[in-house]
Order: structure tokens, then C-alpha cells, then sequence
């Protein structure tokens, strides 16, 4: 059974020692401008392979993380950092796009949890990609984790100590549609720590408590589990913390491996939010999840530091060396390898006669190699003529030179080959002479009756298809599920099995997974694909998808550059021209905070610290966090260059929705408040 990789964060250069001194045997770190933690102290082309260098000298693997949405105008700068990270010879990329493969054919690629894999399907597809390993999403329990990993056929890496985010990473508009801040683009301001309260309060009130903020997950004692079942790597999430936490986080993990026992105390002094959760890895996901972080736990953090500090002060000497000294009347030779590397060191002192066998006092200088990252396993001691006596400072002189040109040669960098890629030009859209209208309900009870009149398509998900006539159908597409927990994936398996021939239009998907369960059918792409540039948008043109809605946080002039082919033909791209926009969709339920689900009606509120109150709704395994806020483009028909418009209704009765179909049919104000989302400020 192989030992599961321990995989430490990187977000500075003293992390990166304590990572390496503490005993990671990977580390993952950022490379700056497209990653998604964008306020760790990443990494550029320089630094880059200098930390390369310092970890491959010391048999550490480096992954670099490329693992946010991409502007078109952005894409050369893409390509450049990925031709960085291949001449760095790292181990390997944590990435969302298909232009690192482009690139960098050769360079290993892991498919970044912002890709929201969660299911067996959407692992089968990054294998078929070319990914060599799919970061699951942390919301799994361990008998899906299970699952996933003895049947996808490629390594899995898991989640085992850190922050949790709410919503499903890839999945989160929070940030970005109530500050501008992205998390897709490695920018979250983090809105979840902050005041959403689930009790009912009275309007104006301002919420107080912290009913979206997780406890960070922990589930290092679970570690012997995780790797009998095949998980190749446990991943310690914290490139915005501090040395000494990844070293707490390090140094336990390598007990738990070794199901030796670990001091948890110390490592909730190190980082906690009122303790840990191993909720979702148990499959126990309820209020006790939920936790802050309180001054308490800050100022044991303070007092906890200087222990900390002690677990990374040297250099561990873990890299396993064999040595062979040589002595002859004229001098000595010492050769010491690594098994694929060797070095040599000269000496001139003198051999005098020795009056004892010198071997075991040879052995012991050679042994003392503290301080450097080598251990020696094996040494062997050839006299010529002798016994010879050489001095222990001489011995000790050439075990330093020789252990150094090792380390030399270790750092040698191994770049990755790399293709000229050719980025083609971006396009620049004018204005499409005709528009089409598309209405996408939650509930068949929302349809309004002349909901047909003006409308492309109806969007409805796969679970209200019986409820659609069979005269509507041609013009009804079926949407799957965004998040597909437990039994979810198989059920929409069966679900598209019994739809595909009763005359339904097609599928509206929103992960990769779908690509896999639909294939050969017509699809649609939905914004949960998050395509935010000509290139993302053309790779699905080019696997048959006849439209692509543009993900909501991208700008007019952006979308402007967006406009793939098929076949020599424009594919329709799209935006959401009304809606409240899903915001978040969670495994763990803010609801429970209050009450457990045999009490709950499957609807909430939040209220945050402004006073302002977001639904919240339950169904399909998830919890969706709606903007109070709706978008609405209807009086701008012009506004944005795209073929259609999406009117996507989730909280609002068949009267609403049938009035607000009026006003963007006849290009009329919205009544009541409403944003225009980000179209003409963006994002960060």
C-alpha cells in the first residue's frame, strides 16, 4: 500500500521551510496573478525556480497552482506563467484550464477543486482530459471519497486539515456580487465570517451571528483510513496562514499516517475556529459544524507560537544517502549518492599507519550529517595497504564537500518541454441582429401559461420533466443539477436515460460531469461551467455544446470578446438578463444553526450585518443562498453582445414571473430594487 502524500501550503518563503523542515513531502504554493488566494505571498517566475531548487534538493515535490477563471485579455499572461512553471520543472500544476496541456503536454495536471468535482463522472472526465489527479471537493463523506477513488482510475487528493469554505469551492458568487472581490479569481473577501443570522428577526434588524462561518475541518486522525482506501494525497488547506501552523498541521499529519497519536490541543492552539468538524467526512453534517473565531482562540494562538516555532528551527535530515571512503597511502576519496545522483570529494591529508581498525570511527564522522537533509543508510570503508589513520576534522571536511555537491546536483532544475502555442486573437463581437428571450423556472408552478409567447426555450430541471405537456417539449431544455451528492449523480443518470427520447429539446449542464453523462445528447452550458473567455467557451463549442452562458461576473467588454464556432457558424452565447442570483450552494445547512431539518420547511432567511435578508432554500441534498437583489438587463436589450437573454426565476410566484416576462419583453423599467450585477464594473 503506498503512503499517502503529505501536502503542505505555501504561502511564503519561511512557510515554505517550515513545510519542508517539518517533514511535507509536497508542498503547493501560488503563482502570483492566477491562483486563488491572491493575498498569499505568491510566486513568480524567479522565486519560482529558487523554491523548486530548495524543495527537489531535499525530495519534496512542488505542485503550482494556475486555479482561477481567466479574462480573455489575460489569457497571453496565462500562457506565460505556464511556460514559467515548466521551466521550473515543477512536479506538477493545480489547474482549471485546458491551454496548460496545450502548452506543457508533458507537465503533470491535477484538476483544482475549483473545478467542483464531487462525482465519479466528473473524475472519469478529467481522466479522459489527460489529468493525472482530481482534487475532490471537500464536502464528500469518506465512503464517497471511497467510491470515486477505486473507480476513476486516476489519484485523488483529499482535503484533511484547515478552513472550510460554505459554499462548494467553483461554486461561490458571494464575494464578488456583494463586494466585487472574486473567489473564483483567488480574491474572497471572505464574506461568510461575517454576521448571517438564520433566526427570524424584524426588518431592519441587523443579523449578529455567524451562521455561514464553518469550523475548520480536521480529519488527520482519519488519515490510516483515507489511505487504505487508495487517496493519494491528504491536503492541508492554509496559504494565508502562518509557518508555524503548516508545521503543527505537518507534524500531526506524519503521526496520524503512522496512526500514532497527536497532540490536537496544540493544533487547535496553532489555528481554530472554536474547534474542528469532521462532519462531512462522517457523513454527520448538522449545527455542530458551525464555529467563529473568538479573541479566546487568537490569544492561545499567540501563546502557542514559540512551541510551534521549535518544529521547523533545522533541517531534517531525511534524504537516505550511501557513502564509500577510500584510503590510500596518497590520500582519500569519499563518494556519496543518492541512488541517481552521485558526488565525490578529494582528499590530500596524509594517511598515517593506524595501530586499530579505524572503520567504526570512520563511520561515525561520515554518520554526522545534522544540520543537512541527508541521513546516511549505508556506508562502506575500503583501505588500500592500511589500516590508515586520517584525522576526524580531514573525515569531516570531506563529508561536508561531498554532501554539498550533492546538494548542487539535486537542485538542478528539470524543465518540462513546451509547444508554441499560438493564443488566436480575440474576437470582438458586434451586436447580433436578433436576440432571443430564454426562461428558466425552478418549479413547473411558476410557468405562466403564455410563458411559450416570445421565449426560445424554457429551462426547467430534470426532476419537473414529467410535469412539461408534450406540445412544450421540443422548446423545454432540462436542467441537471449543479451539485450532485450521494445517490444524486445515479438518480440524474436515470433521470436523462428515461428523458432522451420523449422529445425534450436537450440538456442544460452545469459540470463537467454532465459532459460525460450526456454525451451524444444535445446540451446547453450553464454559468455553473464558469466560461469567462473565448477560449473556455470554444473548447465546449467544440464538444457539441450549441450555447454557452456566460458566467455572471463577467464584464460588457469581456463579453464583448467572447463568441465561439462550430463548424464555421457562430454558437449563441448568452447572459442572465433578471434573476436572483445563486449566490452560494452549500452541503452544510446555515438552517440547522436554529432548528434540525424535521422542524424545517426547507426555506430560511439569513440576515446580514446591514440588515438585509437573503432566502435561502433547500432541496436536492443543497442549500441555495439567493441575492435579495435581483439582476435585471430587460431595459437594456442592447447593453451586453450576446444572442440571449436568460430570465432565471427561482423564488418568484407564476404572477411575478409572468409580469417580469412583460417588462423584458417590452424593454420596461424594473419596479423595485434591482442590480446590474457586475456587466459594467467586474470584477477584481
Amino acid at each position: 500500500m503506498s503512503k499517502i502524500e503529505i501536502l503542505a501550503p505555501v504561502g511564503s518563503e519561511e512557510m515554505l521551510r517550515a513545510a519542508v523542515f517539518s517533514g511535507a513531502d509536497a508542498v503547493y504554493l501560488g503563482f502570483s496573478g492566477f491562483n486563488a488566494r491572491t493575498g498569499a505571498g505568491n510566486f513568480d517566475a524567479d522565486s519560482l525556480k529558487e523554491a523548486v531548487r530548495f524543495c527537489h534538493a531535499r525530495g519534496v515535490a512542488v505542485h503550482v497552482a494556475l486555479n482561477t477563471t481567466v479574462y480573455g485579455g489575460e489569457l497571453a499572461g496565462l500562457a506565460d506563467a505556464v511556460r514559467a512553471v515548466a521551466a521550473s520543472g515543477a512536479d506538477a500544476v493545480i489547474a482549471v484550464a485546458k491551454l496548460i496541456g496545450d502548452i506543457a503536454p508533458q507537465l503533470p495536471r491535477h484538476g483544482s477543486t475549483q473545478m467542483s468535482v464531487h462525482t465519479l463522472q466528473g473524475a472519469l472526465e478529467l481522466k479522459e482530459l489527460g489529468f493525472a489527479r482530481v482534487v475532490l471537493a471537500r464536502e464528500l463523506s469518506l465512503p464517497e471519497v471511497e467510491h470515486i477513488t477505486r473507480h476513476c482510475g486516476i489519484e485523488t487528493e483529499c482535503f484533511v486539515h484547515g478552513a472550510l469554505c460554505m459554499c462548494v469551492s467553483g461554486q461561490c458568487y458571494m464575494s464578488a456580487f456583494l463586494g466585487g472581490r472574486s473567489g473564483n479569481r483567488g480574491s474572497c473577501a471572505g464574506p461568510c465570517r461575517l454576521p448571517f443570522e438564520a433566526n427570524a428577526l424584524p426588518e431592519g434588524k441587523p443579523g449578529r451571528l455567524h451562521h455561514l462561518s464553518l469550523k475548520d475541518n480536521s480529519v488527520i486522525d482519519k488519515l490510516d483510513k483515507l489511505q487504505a482506501i487508495g487517496v493519494a494525497s491528504a491536503k492541508i488547506e492554509g496559504r494565508l496562514r502562518t509557518p508555524e501552523y503548516v508545521a503543527a498541521a505537518v507534524s500531526a499529519c506524519l503521526a496520524g499516517r503512522e496512526g500514532r497519536a497527536y497532540d490536537r490541543d496544540l493544533l487547535k492552539n496553532a489555528f481554530s475556529r472554536s474547534g474542528f468538524t469532521s462532519g462531512y467526512l462522517d457523513g454527520k453534517i448538522d449545527g455542530t459544524m458551525f464555529g467563529v473565531r473568538s479573541e479566546a482562540d487568537a490569544e492561545l494562538t499567540k501563546k502557542t507560537l514559540p512551541a510551534l516555532r521549535e518544529l521547523y528551527r533545522r533541517e531534517r535530515s531525511r534524504v537516505p544517502v550511501e557513502m564509500k571512503i577510500e584510503i590510500e597511502e596518497g590520500g582519500e576519496k569519499l563518494t556519496v549518492t543518492d541512488g541517481t545522483n552521485k558526488a565525490f570529494a578529494y582528499g590530500d591529508a596524509e594517511p598515517q599507519p593506524a595501530r586499530t581498525d579505524p572503520t567504526e570511527s570512520l563511520s561515525r564522522s561520515l554518520s554526522k550529517t545534522g544540520g543537512t537533509p541527508f541521513s546516511v543508510e549505508k556506508i562502506d570503508v575500503e583501505m588500500d595497504g592500511g589500516p590508515w589513520f586520517v584525522p576526524g576534522s580531514a573525515i569531516n571536511e570531506l563529508r561536508r564537500e561531498a554532501l554539498d555537491a550533492l546538494l548542487k546536483k539535486r537542485e538542478t532544475l528539470r524543465p518540462w518541454p513546451v509547444n508554441e502555442v499560438e493564443l488566436p486573437p480575440l474576437p470582438l463581437r458586434t451586436l447580433p441582429p436578433h436576440r432571443t428571450l430564454r426562461a428558466r423556472f425552478e418549479r413547473w408552478e411558476q410557468v405562466p401559461e403564455q410563458a411559450l409567447s416570445g421565449v426560445e426555450y424554457l429551462i426547467l430541471p430534470i426532476a419537473q420533466a414529467d410535469r412539461v405537456p408534450r406540445e412544450w417539449r421540443e422548446k423545454t431544455l432540462l436542467e441537471l443539477p449543479r451539485v450532485m451528492f450521494g445517490a444524486l449523480e445515479e438518480d440524474t443518470a436515470h433521470r436523462i436515460a428515461a428523458t432522451q427520447d420523449a422529445g425534450f429539446a436537450g440538456y442544460e449542464v452545469s459540470n463537467i460531469a454532465h459532459l460525460r453523462l450526456c454525451r451524444g445528447l444535445p446540451m446547453t452550458g450553464g454559468f455553473g461551467l464558469n466560461v469567462t473567455n473565448n477560449l473556455a467557451a470554444q473548447y465546449y463549442a467544440d464538444l457539441g455544446l450549441s450555447s454557452v452562458l456566460i458566467l455572471p461576473e463577467v464584464k460588457d467588454s469581456d463579453i464583448s470578446t467572447i463568441a465561439p464556432t462550430r463548424d464555421g457558424k457562430p454558437v449563441p452565447t448568452g447572459v442572465i438578463t433578471y434573476g436572483h442570483m445563486p449566490l452560494m450552494v452549500t452541503r452544510a445547512c446555515p438552517l440547522q444553526n436554529i432548528h434540525d431539518c424535521a422542524h424545517c420547511d426547507k426555506t430560511g432567511l439569513l440576515t446580514d450585518r446591514k440588515a438585509k435578508k437573503f432566502p435561502v432554500r433547500c432541496g436536492l441534498g443543497v442549500r441555495t443562498i439567493y441575492n435579495p437583489v435581483p439582476i435585471y438587463m430587460g431595459d437594456k436589450p442592447g447593453a451586453l453582445t450576446v444572442d440571449y437573454g436568460v430570465a432565471y426565476f427561482t423564488l418568484e410566484s407564476r404572477e411575478e414571473a409572468a409580469a417580469i416576462l412583460d417588462s423584458i419583453r417590452q424593454h420596461a423599467p424594473f419596479e423595485g430594487e434591482f442590480t446590474r450585477g457586475l456587466y459594467f464594473k467586474g470584477t477584481n
